[in-house]
């Protein structure tokens, strides 16, 4: 269930089980979020994203988010290995069968967009980057990078067969 209050884009997404379409009633337990909060949400408020850009940015973050390819940002509180000679053994790493679909699908989209647009992809979709931040990281003039991100999603969403 999506609204517009107040300039906010709000959503109600569950958290264990999806909202019951039919009834319209939140599972047990749900958070309200705000996705005008990204800065495809910020551009899709303004009218300066269509529909159409605006969902291929966000499967494409979702792809990102489910491969679980942003750094860590905390320590890892996982048991110490196993110590085998001197020097122990590294921790494995073991992703689900999930991560892996999610990673391969980001990679391909990331691969379709192309090398000039990957960049503006992934510093304004994935990593959140305002649009000043992203043009001034990569050395772009201002306003140059929406044209640049606009035609960037629209070859993600043909990769993701959006319409």
């Amino acid at each position: 269930m999506a609204g517009i209050r107040q300039g906010r884009l709000l959503e109600e997404r569950a958290l264990d089980a999806p909202m019951d379409k039919k009834t319209g009633r939140r599972p047990a337990r749900s958070v309200t979020v705000n996705r005008a909060e990204s800065p495809l949400g910020w551009l899709k408020a303004r009218g300066l994203l269509s529909k159409r850009q605006y969902d291929a940015g966000e499967r494409l973050r979702t792809d990102y988010e489910r491969a679980q390819l942003a750094p860590k940002v905390t320590m890892t509180w996982d048991a110490a290995p196993v110590a085998r000679g001197r020097s122990g053994s590294a921790p494995s790493y073991d992703p689900t069968g999930s991560q892996i679909d999610a990673h391969r699908r980001f990679h391909a989209a990331i691969d379709e967009a192309g090398p000039g647009l990957s960049d503006i992809l992934w510093r304004v979709v994935c990593s959140g980057d305002g649009m000043r931040q992203a043009e001034t990281a990569l050395g772009w003039p201002a306003r140059a990078g929406k044209l640049v991100l606009l035609i960037a999603l629209d070859r993600i969403a043909n990769h993701y067969r959006m319409r």
